[in-house]
């Protein structure tokens, strides 16, 4: 369910009205003296303002802790992004509850919630009509309608996220480009690979000094009008907001599968959530992703699949942080033997840019934490090459299903299997180990 805080902003006083103040021209007259007025609530447009709502916000749900469940509680703490709540409960009769004691909790403080919306029509008959979101005043017939989650289009009737495609008539320059890649909103990276290939575009056109509204050779103009006109074909693109179905039953275990790619194209990693019910099935489901290009100077692909593992991390540590579900472990795959090699190694010196990398990297993890899987079977693999629409949608690695041969949905001893970290030796001409050190394995060797 999702709700709104009705012009939230303006329920909180200012202190520092000396700051807030503005000149007013009575009947728009600009020959007379102005008079001068002081915002007495926070106005939109200030930058302090969303900070100033938040901890009145937070404030209410302290002074009124004692009255309320802790599930509420919790929901004010972690549910909402400045003025919107969104929200998921195990049943009806639970979001029925909630959304009661939040509407009661927050109208403690002045705050009254509103534009309320939920996948659940029972839910929304128990919401007060005047308290509804416009789109569902009257919710007898038809279906549930389409709405924007935080950015994020929310077909409410199959519960499902998805694109909606508006980009309008641009030059074909590096301006105009940009300004139609920038339009496509994936913040969870459900069309990464996609979009890589038009920013790719764009890098190379950089690389060749193309001004931002000079015209683009003719060969990067087909390029971006074959990526445009697939670009409709994005609205296709449904992924279910639930992790889970809901009949798969009680969670015993849950992993973050996080694999990562990297090539002269690009670098990416992906994150998949897998469950383990009660009666040892398994399901997994796509959680976030992230690609980016490489650099314009030339990195070599070992660098490069460092900066893909280091990001790895990153998604491990922020879902951890933002997912509610309790993760039993964090698996980390990669089909580069030469970086589990890097991994692996305790007694050698690298140089500066992989010594730095390798020791963020084994901060946030274990080096037993890390696997080899081959190309084929690595999603990332889509992240550093890019896809088109079609590919993304008839892909299977990408998004995953929840059946399917894919090993993440079976269990650990159907893994690919692993070589010792004994086996995972470094070449003494690995150009990454500084020359003192490859002068004293030689000699050894020697």
């Amino acid at each position: 369910m999702m709700a709104d805080v009705e012009a939230m902003f303006h329920q909180v006083r200012a202190q520092h009205c000396d700051s807030l103040c503005f000149l007013w021209w009575p009947g728009n007259d600009l020959s007379k003296e102005p008079d001068e007025y002081q915002m007495m609530v926070h106005l939109f447009g200030s930058v302090s303002s969303p900070t100033c709502a938040n901890f009145a916000l937070r404030k209410t749900v302290d002074d009124n802790s004692d009255q309320f469940s802790h599930d509420t509680i919790t929901t004010v703490k972690r549910n909402f992004y400045v003025d919107d709540c969104l929200k998921s409960s195990k049943s009806e009769q639970a979001a029925i509850a909630t959304a009661e004691e939040l509407r009661a909790l927050l109208s403690k403080g002045g705050f009254r919630l509103t534009k309320w919306l939920s996948n659940s029509r029972k839910v929304i008959e128990s919401i007060p009509i005047t308290k509804r979101s416009k789109l569902v005043k009257e919710i007898r017939f038809g279906e549930l309608p389409t709405e924007l989650a935080l950015g994020v289009l929310w077909n409410v009737e199959s519960d499902a996220f998805g694109f909606t495609i508006s980009a309008k008539n641009k030059p074909c320059t590096r301006r105009g480009i940009l300004s139609v890649v920038s339009s496509v909103y994936d913040p969870l990276g459900f069309a990464a690979p996609f979009i890589l290939l038009a920013k790719h575009i764009l890098q190379e056109l950089c690389r060749l000094n193309i001004g931002w509204d000079d015209p683009i050779p003719e060969e990067f103009a087909k390029r971006w009008g074959t990526w445009l006109n697939d670009l409709p074909n994005l609205e296709n693109l449904k992924i279910q907001r639930c992790f889970q179905s809901g009949d798969f039953g009680e969670v015993v275990s849950a992993e973050l599968h996080h694999f990562f790619d990297a090539s002269h194209r690009g670098y990416g990693a992906v994150s998949y959530l897998c469950l383990t019910n009660d009666k040892q099935d398994r399901s997994c489901s796509f959680v976030m992703g992230k690609s980016r290009l490489s650099p314009l100077k030339t990195v070599t692909i070992p660098r490069l699949e460092l900066s893909a593992a280091l990001q790895a991390t990153k998604l491990d540590k922020s879902i951890k942080k933002e997912i509610d579900i309790p993760i039993n472990e964090s698996v980390f795959w990669t089909d580069s033997t030469c970086f589990l090699s890097y991994i692996a190694s305790t007694d050698k010196r690298f140089h500066t840019f992989v010594a730095n990398r390798v020791s963020s990297i084994r901060e946030a993890s274990f080096p037993s934490q890390w696997n080899y899987v081959d190309t084929k079977s690595n999603p990332a693999d889509d992240a550093s090459r890019g896809l088109q629409v079609e590919e993304l949608l008839q892909n299977k690695r990408w998004l995953v299903v929840r059946e399917g041969s894919e090993f993440q949905l079976r269990s650990k001893e159907c893994w690919p299997e692993q070589s010792n970290s004994s086996d995972r030796v470094i070449e003494v001409t690995d150009p990454e180990l500084k020359k003192n050190e490859d002068f004293r394995c030689k000699c050894n060797h020697s």
